[in-house]
């Protein structure tokens, strides 16, 4: 294996996308606890972790190209919104009750999922975190351009998630989001990792020792717990494993992606460029009607993907052509 470049990170950022989207896919479908894969299958949490990483880096690189507030909550709403809103009211409307149910309330999820801040109403929860999650990325972008030992702050982040967890006052406070403070972190390192990306950061040779010695650990780590310790345990703490096996597993996925043929790559990279519209169909509007059917895990994974990928691709070919980022 040649060296390690973080430069990898972003020339196959498409590709890391796609196998992201596939990971939580895998993570979504239903799995009985005795399965020797269930484990394994609930490590593609991890997908999530993925996403907010590459696309810290993803800003950073944005951000320093154009270092304007206007133009980098712009291109955000275009991508995100759009989508968003058409998904979320068809999901949401029809579950509405005009007798018992409040019209702003409606309006609430429909716009930002605002149930899942006040009660951890977990449909679609990713988006709304990553809305909050850009609305402060060009404030911590413009503070470690002025103060580059603020790039420390993420080590910060990890403390508060202690905190949410066993800190009763906090816990009780906003404890009910931990699934939201427990991805912060990764995020914003995906943020300092974007100018070792951009200046095409070379690791020494004996760097891949490492690497692989990070990502056996502590996915052996996450696996061990999912298959046997299942609910016995806060997930913050996995999630915090996560951070390593995060950056460790793509950083080999990108070596990986070096060696696979070009249809591989091509095939990660379209369902990376439509990954966020997969994410809001495949599960909601797919894999649940799926699901009853009992087919199997690999086949229900199989059918969704086969359904969800087209309905995706539409949705996002007919967003850009009426408003292209």
């Amino acid at each position: 294996m040649r060296e390690i470049t973080w430069k990898d990170l972003s020339r196959y950022r498409g590709e890391l996308m796609g196998a992201a989207i596939i990971f939580i896919v895998l993570f979504h479908a239903p799995l009985a606890r005795a399965d020797a894969f269930f484990g394994l299958r609930r490590c593609g949490n991890i997908g999530v972790d993925m996403f907010l990483f590459l696309s810290g880096i993803g800003l950073w690189y944005s951000w320093v190209k154009t270092p304007s507030f206007k133009q980098f909550y712009k291109r955000r709403l275009l991508r995100i919104f759009p989508a968003w809103l058409i998904m979320s009211s068809l999901y949401y409307i029809p579950r509405f009750n005009g007798q018992t149910g409040s019209v702003v309330d409606l309006i609430g999820d429909i716009t930002i999922n605002w149930d899942f801040w006040l009660h951890d109403e977990g449909t679609f929860w990713y988006i709304p975190a990553i809305m909050m999650l850009y609305l402060w990325a060009p404030l911590y972008m413009l503070l470690i351009q002025r103060s580059p030992s603020f790039r420390w702050l993420p080590v910060l982040m990890i403390v508060w998630c202690v905190c949410v967890q066993w800190v009763v006052p906090i816990h009780q406070a906003v404890g009910h989001i931990e699934i939201f403070w427990s991805r912060v972190p990764i995020f914003f390192l995906g943020i300092n990792i974007g100018e070792w990306v951009r200046q095409e950061h070379r690791m020494e040779k004996g760097a891949i020792w490492l690497i692989l010695l990070t990502f056996v650990a502590t996915a052996s780590a996450c696996i061990y717990l999912e298959q046997v310790r299942h609910g016995r345990f806060p997930l913050f703490a996995e999630r915090m494993i996560y951070i390593p096996l995060t950056v460790s597993l793509l950083l080999l996925l990108s070596a990986l992606f070096r060696k696979t043929p070009q249809w591989l790559n091509r095939s990660c990279t379209f369902l990376g460029t439509i990954s966020l519209e997969l994410y809001l169909i495949h599960h909601h509007f797919v894999m649940t009607y799926i699901t009853p059917y009992h087919l199997g895990y690999w086949p229900t994974v199989g059918l969704t993907l086969l359904i969800a990928v087209p309905l995706a691709w539409l949705l996002h070919y007919l967003i850009q052509k009426v408003m292209p980022v």
